[in-house]
């Protein structure tokens, strides 16, 4: 219980990391043919068209990679004291974010963009938070 009142908030970021990261490349993984079709619509007058299906790749791995960390940097810092995988988690959902954006911006979706800074938010001050720990 003292951990938990000792690392709220970063067990809550990490928390917020797994939960949107891993939600988002299960969706992508159960629904691959619809998330391709979407997103090339969403892109069919840019640069990013022709690239969707290996840029839907690399945000499918980033993503679970940030989930995966969030879950065993939540564990790290319960038994170890050691916020470092917890940090590489939200860098990861950092990136991850930074794509999304540039991708909303190059869309000229800026609704959209402007929706990811929220997460944006959480997620860099997890990582001020995580590697000032």
């Amino acid at each position: 219980m003292n951990f938990l009142l000792k690392n709220s908030t970063e067990v809550l970021i990490l928390l917020f990391i797994t939960i949107t990261f891993l939600q988002s490349g299960v969706d992508k993984v159960v629904d691959w043919k619809g998330q391709i079709a979407w997103l090339q619509e969403h892109f069919k007058a840019t640069i990013l068209k022709s690239f969707v299906p290996l840029l839907l790749v690399f945000l499918l791995i980033t993503e679970v990679a940030a989930g995966i960390l969030s879950i065993v940097g939540i564990y790290e810092l319960a038994f170890n004291d050691n916020s470092s995988l917890g940090l590489y988690a939200s860098i990861v959902a950092a990136i991850v974010l930074l794509a999304l954006l540039f991708g909303q911006r190059v869309a000229k979706d800026y609704q959209g963009a402007f929706t990811i800074v929220g997460y944006f938010m959480v997620v860099i001050f997890g990582v001020w938070l995580l590697s000032n720990h």
